[in-house]
């Protein structure tokens, strides 16, 4: 049903009072008195809302060319998790050690508890007196710190817990699941985070791809074996 509005004042009512006439297709007609500046504002919306359709439906077309046009000349960043970038896919192994004072507070059990629990097969274990020669082979990377003497003797002050670790993606993994180099900074949940309060004395190494193993592990140290759980844990 189409409807048309005229406007217009009326000679049988005061100046400050306009009329408004609506008329429709089926012959009805419906007259009101208002203020003029009432029936100027009513009217004005009232044509708003009658605007032609062709007329509509260019505005909101023009509206997303427009904004097709803006995407195209400042295209936004799309940031896609890609788990591949964060931790490999590959079965890995890695070398992890429990250092002296995660030792003496009886972690040991704790921490290879976590490893476990995430699915990771523990390939080589061994309770173990480092020498001194060994200690400085394993950190001469850090030889020139002012704190290699210190941490020499901290790592040779008692027992240490040598792991061979095998998993998919275990390196990455692992790093997680130790937490921050500063407990203080460690998140919650992970074994620094939990379990230590200062960096001298954070218990565990970061692990490393695989390059312990010749320094901690003779020949024959480490086993293969497949665990039950295994198709439960890889496809």
């Amino acid at each position: 049903m189409e409807s048309v509005m005229a406007l217009g004042r009326s000679p049988c009512v005061s100046p400050s009072l306009s009329s408004i006439r609506l008329s429709s297709s089926i012959g009805t007609s419906i007259s009101l008195s208002l203020p003029a500046t009432a029936a100027s504002a009513t009217s004005l919306r009232h044509l708003a809302a009658f605007q032609s359709p062709s007329h509509l439906f260019s505005n909101s077309l023009s509206s997303r060319i427009h904004a097709t046009e803006k995407k195209k000349k400042n295209p936004q960043k799309t940031h896609i998790f890609l788990p591949h970038l964060v931790a490999s896919m590959e079965v890995e192994e890695s070398y992890i050690m429990i250092k002296p004072d995660g030792v003496q507070r009886g972690l040991v059990g704790e921490i290879i508890s976590r490893f476990e629990k995430k699915g990771f097969k523990l390939k080589g274990l061994k309770l173990f007196e480092c020498p001194k020669e060994l200690a400085e082979e394993h950190y001469k990377d850090l030889s020139s710190k002012p704190f290699f003497p210190k941490l020499i003797s901290y790592i040779t002050s008692g027992p240490v817990v040598c792991m061979a670790w095998e998993g998919v993606g275990v390196v990455a993994s692992a790093r997680k699941l130790i937490g921050a180099t500063n407990p203080l900074q460690a998140e919650p949940g992970t074994i620094r985070g939990d379990l230590a309060v200062q960096t001298g004395r954070r218990m565990i190494t970061n692990p490393n791809l695989c390059c312990g193993f010749p320094l901690w592990f003779k020949e024959g140290e480490l086993t293969e074996w497949t665990p039950v759980q295994a198709p439960w844990l890889i496809e």
